[in-house]
């Protein structure tokens, strides 16, 4: 299932207005990064994430992928603004993000096909609003999961 997430009209306008920094090409430019905690028991999957924005420029939106090593179970109860794209696959819009700001912890809890050992979660931008990120390696992450119920930090 695919959803298409709006752009705030006002914070596309001041972008096209010029009204944050822009990197080269006039796309203003931001930093995005995802920090968290993960942990996995029985073949659920507990995942915490907090998204920041390190800047220079606002995100008036954004979107999170979270991508398992192993498929999910087909029915699932996700938060709002998170939905299913792939079998291993929940994309979760971050939602608007001032410049040097942190947004909305984004909470889920998953359940995997059968009892995995481990997993590998990987997590990455897939959308910004326009915003250019420069510096991709803090928001795109792979850790190492394991069915022990320990917590592992991002």
């Amino acid at each position: 299932m695919h959803r298409v997430l709006p752009v705030s009209v006002a914070a596309f306008a001041a972008v096209a207005a010029g009204a944050v920094p822009a990197a080269a090409g006039g796309a203003p430019e931001a930093d995005l990064a995802y920090h968290g905690v993960v942990s996995m028991t029985g073949g659920r999957v507990d995942l915490r994430l907090v998204p920041r924005n390190h800047g220079p420029s606002a995100v008036p939106d954004a979107t999170v992928r979270l991508r398992w090593s192993a498929p999910l179970v087909d029915r699932q109860a996700l938060p709002e603004g998170c939905a299913r794209s792939e079998a291993r696959v929940v994309l979760c819009r971050v939602g608007a993000l001032a410049a040097d700001d942190m947004g909305r912890p984004i909470e889920l809890r998953v359940r995997l096909r059968g009892t995995p050992s481990e997993v590998v979660l990987e997590t990455d931008t897939v959308w910004s609003g326009g915003a250019v990120d420069r510096n991709r390696q803090n928001d795109r992450q792979r850790v190492l999961v394991l069915d022990t119920g320990d917590e592992y930090y991002f």
